[in-house]
């Protein structure tokens, strides 16, 4: 690499490093703002937001929550400023509207993508909110956790809920989608929690065994492209079923995997769950299975992949090796 190529690289470093300063600004502004926002279902989002542009009484959560259209003398001089040099502001029609949407959840602030649409989106919702409440039960009636894995980590809501129940472990989080390692290492700074990174799909490679594995995996069929959506063949299944395979030979003696999914049933069967007790018959793991919610994504069932299909669950399972 030449100097005018090294330069033009540390240039766009610079450009980075500043950039993510302004988003851990403009979340300390939002913290003190006591700024709150409970992310909605796509089609509730979509819904609610075209009801009108950003007003002055709810002005930040219809900016950061809502994502609504605002005109730029209705920000605040300094948190417009910050907007444009984290480079999240795009235009709409004569308006403005904000690329990036801040979620709340169990009092910390999560950075994700607004909108969804794309394929490298890093989507928080609905199921996240499940998600973190699962693993906070499953952390309060298990053992310490000293080094623990969330595959998939999009935003890091499964990863700094680790590291908030044991500020002690060493936490990692994996994603194939480099968008999210960039927002769920920003999320984990501003809420001053460690978070080690790493860009892979699954299980990093060369890492030490962990004593806890937690997944929040895309479980929707047919998305394909969608990184954050697609959960491959088997009606979703196939991602969350090869995480779990893998993870048996990376966990400690008595170590844990904690998964949270979408499960289609079909004539009856949930295909989640027969998928796990095929994986685990003649292993000395045990599997605690629980149907959190009965019918997720319905409108899902007019695609084609789930013609066969009668409901798909939200569901928890918790595999344990012995010791």
């Amino acid at each position: 690499m030449g100097d005018s190529d090294g330069g033009a690289a540390q240039r766009l470093i610079e450009a980075a490093s500043a950039a993510d300063d302004a988003l851990i600004d403009l979340l300390r502004h939002l913290q003190a703002e006591d700024y709150v926002f409970v992310t909605p279902t796509p089609s509730t989002h979509a819904h609610v937001r075209d009801r009108r542009a950003a007003g002055k009484e709810d002005f930040l959560r219809d900016v950061f929550g809502w994502v609504r259209p605002f005109h730029a003398h209705q920000m605040a001089p300094e948190l417009l400023d910050l907007m444009h040099r984290a480079d999240v502001l795009a235009p709409e029609g004569d308006h403005l509207t904000s690329t990036i949407r801040v979620s709340s959840l169990d009092g910390r602030l999560f950075l994700h993508s607004a909108p969804t649409t794309a394929d490298d989106a890093v989507f928080l919702g609905p199921d996240s909110y499940r998600y973190a409440r699962l693993l906070g039960q499953a952390l309060r009636a298990g053992p310490p956790v000293s080094r623990a894995l969330d595959i998939g980590t999009g935003a890091g809501v499964g990863a700094l809920t680790v590291a908030a129940a044991f500020p002690g472990a060493e936490v990692w989080g994996s994603d194939i989608n480099p968008k999210a390692l960039r927002m769920a290492g920003l999320n984990a700074r501003h809420a001053d929690l460690p978070l080690r990174t790493r860009l892979a799909s699954g299980i990093p490679e060369g890492a030490a065994p962990f004593d806890l594995i937690v997944a929040n995996p895309p479980y929707i069929a047919g998305d394909h492209g969608k990184i954050y959506r697609d959960g491959g063949e088997a009606y979703g299944a196939r991602l969350a079923l090869d995480w779990v395979q893998a993870s048996l030979g990376r966990l400690t003696p008595g170590g844990r995997f904690v998964l949270y999914t979408g499960a289609a049933v079909v004539c009856g069967r949930d295909t989640v769950r027969d998928g796990l007790e095929r994986i685990l018959d003649g292993t000395d793991a045990a599997l605690s299975y629980e149907e959190i919610d009965p019918d997720v994504f319905g409108r899902t069932l007019r695609q084609r992949a789930y013609q066969d299909v009668e409901r798909i669950a939200a569901i928890a399972a918790t595999i344990q090796l012995a010791l």
